[in-house]
């Protein structure tokens, strides 16, 4: 790997790799602006059905309360919960799992996984978790709901396909169980690194890498992987989008600086 990073042509390509991706960031950024734009109108479409302004009662109430001499106390909504399902919306799957740079909007946490517990007849379980980053986090949450019953006499080797990097907290507990649970293997492939720049997130990626997972970014192929796998695709193959290998490769190049 050293000689690599001595390499002036690989020093080159690295830089225009950087570049480029400089340049498509006003294009990514419209991509989420656009597809927030049209998941709210959905959603706005979906809450007023038949199509009809709001009742004069309800602009009423709220002239009301904004004459009133006592204050409005909040709402308090509940903390959203972890999701566990088999099968991931075609559209979240490709928006969250997106490898793009400007990650604006992508506030969730996708976990798809495969555990496979060696010399059990329970075969190769396979599904998926996913967050609101309140609460725990899927990372997290996936010791506590896919693996609440630990064997320490099995061999637990596990897959995460995730459309992020963990946190710096998600990564300390991760090692700390790997270092607890000698007989669990896992291996993390990640769309794209979560605040990558940050040292607090670089030492989490570290002591990760240390504890014995493996860790590496998603190629096109593991895209088009889960796509099959973990997605509802009704057997539609998944285009890819055109800079998709070109992200994979400058995010690997980022993760192999990290770890060196």
């Amino acid at each position: 790997m050293a000689s690599d990073l001595r390499d002036p042509l690989k020093l080159h390509s690295s830089t225009m790799a950087d570049k480029s991706h400089s340049l498509t960031r006003k294009k990514e950024r419209t991509e989420a602006v656009e597809e927030n734009k049209g998941a709210k109108q959905v959603k706005n479409e979906g809450t007023n059905t038949g199509g009809e302004a709001p009742a004069d009662g309800a602009d009423g109430a709220v002239d009301g309360a904004q004459g009133a001499d006592f204050p409005v106390e909040p709402m308090e909504l509940p903390p959203f919960e972890i999701i566990v399902g088999d099968r991931i919306d075609p559209l979240a799957f490709k928006f969250q799992f997106k490898n793009v740079e400007y990650s604006s909007g992508r506030n969730k946490t996708f976990l798809c996984y495969l555990m496979d517990r060696g010399g059990t007849a329970d075969g190769l379980l396979r599904g998926y978790l996913e967050d609101e980053h309140a609460g725990p986090h899927a990372e997290e949450a996936f010791f506590g709901q896919c693996l609440p019953q630990y064997d320490p006499a099995a061999k637990y080797t596990i897959t995460w396909y995730v459309s992020s990097s963990p946190c710096s907290a998600c990564a300390a507990k991760i090692s700390e169980v790997l270092k607890a649970k000698k007989n669990v293997k896992l291996s993390v492939f990640a769309a794209r690194l979560f605040e990558w720049e940050d040292e607090e997130i670089q030492a989490g990626l570290k002591a990760l890498h240390a504890a014995g997972c493996k860790l590496r970014i998603m190629k096109p192929l593991d895209f088009s992987y889960t796509w099959d796998t973990f997605v509802e695709n009704e057997d539609q193959p998944l285009n890819l989008w055109e800079d998709c290998k070109e992200n994979y490769e400058f995010y690997q190049d980022k993760l192999a600086d990290i770890l060196l």
